[in-house]
């Protein structure tokens, strides 16, 4: 967005075109930009539409706040989740940081929990336009426009980063494509007060820096990130975070045993898996591998561990879709969800395939195994 128009929007002119906006029933509509334009020059009316759109969309993330705040579609995307935020912002403070600056911050989700917390932040975006919206999603904290390796640090500042992940219009996951740039980022981490920055959870492990403390962190389910702390914050090596009850896991590299399928499958959260602590949750439970280097695990007995999801196995199919047809026309499936690892296919391509029709509901998960790739029929625990 032009930075002009970003002033302009949060601007009593621009509030007032966004309290029409939010006026109208479909702010993508023709109809709410005709009336829009009856009051506001073409181009506020259009920014003004689109950002209740973001608003809309946004809280799914943020909640009612969202109703509030000032969005790009880009930094809508890249915007840590507040109970993230907060979980990051009460570590920091934990370990005795009182002076934080948050470089790349974006609309501001992070610098907003880290003041929240206690902390002096000063915010800093490279994109103008960014900047003047987190100015006004942050009222009473410092934020600056510019580029992250033109800011002088003091000496008792730590550091937070989360570096633009893009190329051109498109989400990257190029290091080499990272804003500021990837050396820069990493070199944060050598600072004696301290520094954590926030990354895609699809890093990989080749590019973790080896005295960097990295954490998986989920939320409800869902990988959002990566975190690598200082050494001051933790010993080097990979956990997994489950939000919002907070527990932890500390991956280790031991072998598991692979003995097939059993009683019980498990479906380790996803940031247990992206961390490689699958093996650490084996070892805590007594479970094994139902493939060499597949994810799902297999016990007796149902397993209590927030760590993992647990299905009781009720049948085992080969993997032919004539035989999964048959299945789901006798047993009168209509609702049926599909799961799988380490089998190439199309989940939402063979559930339509498979034709489900009928009152019954089924869970199927899909998986090699040492007799070949398996269908499992399952059901939570």
């Amino acid at each position: 967005m032009d930075p002009a128009l970003a002033r302009r929007l949060v601007a009593e002119e621009g509030r007032a075109a966004i309290e029409a906006a939010t006026a109208q029933p479909d702010p993508a509509s023709l109809a709410a930009a005709t009336a829009l334009r009856r009051r506001f020059d073409p181009e506020l009316a259009a920014a003004a539409l689109a950002q209740v759109q973001l608003r809309r969309r946004a809280v799914a993330k943020f909640g009612a706040a969202a109703e509030t705040m000032w969005f790009t579609p880009t930094g809508l995307e890249q915007a840590t989740r507040p109970a993230v935020a907060r979980w990051r912002a009460q570590r920091l403070v934990a370990a005795g940081v009182r002076r934080i600056a948050d470089l790349g911050c974006g609309l501001g989700s992070d610098a907003r929990a880290l003041t929240e917390a206690g902390l002096e932040v000063l915010a800093v975006d490279a994109d103008e336009a960014t900047a003047v919206f987190a100015a006004a999603n942050l009222a009473g904290v410092a934020v600056r426009h510019a580029r992250a390796e033109q800011v002088e640090l003091a000496e008792d500042q730590a550091v937070f980063c989360d570096p633009a992940r893009r190329r051109g219009a498109e989400r990257s996951w190029r290091v080499e494509d990272f804003q500021p740039p990837w050396d820069f980022v990493t070199g944060l981490l050598d600072r004696p007060v301290g520094a954590v920055l926030k990354l895609g959870p699809g890093l990989p492990f080749r590019l973790l820096p080896p005295t960097a403390a990295a954490e998986w962190v989920s939320h409800t389910g869902d990988a959002v990130e990566v975190s690598l702390w200082s050494s001051r914050f933790g010993e080097p090596g990979r956990a997994a975070t489950l939000l919002p009850g907070g527990d932890r896991i500390v991956a280790d590299d031991r072998p598991i045993a692979v003995t097939g399928v059993g009683a019980h499958l498990l479906e380790p959260d996803p940031a247990v898996i992206r961390s490689g602590a699958v093996a650490a949750l084996a070892a805590q439970l007594g479970a094994t591998r139902v493939a060499p280097d597949i994810a799902y695990l297999s016990v007796d007995r149902p397993a209590q561990t927030p760590f993992a999801e647990t299905f009781r196995v009720l049948e085992s199919l080969p993997y032919k879709e004539k035989t999964l047809r048959a299945w789901v026309r006798e047993h009168r499936v209509g609702t049926l969800e599909i799961k799988k690892r380490g089998v190439e296919l199309d989940p939402a391509a063979l559930r339509k395939r498979l034709r489900p029709g009928g009152p019954n509901a089924a869970t199927l998960v899909i998986t090699p195994t040492p007799d070949g790739a398996r269908v499992l029929v399952v059901a939570r625990v």
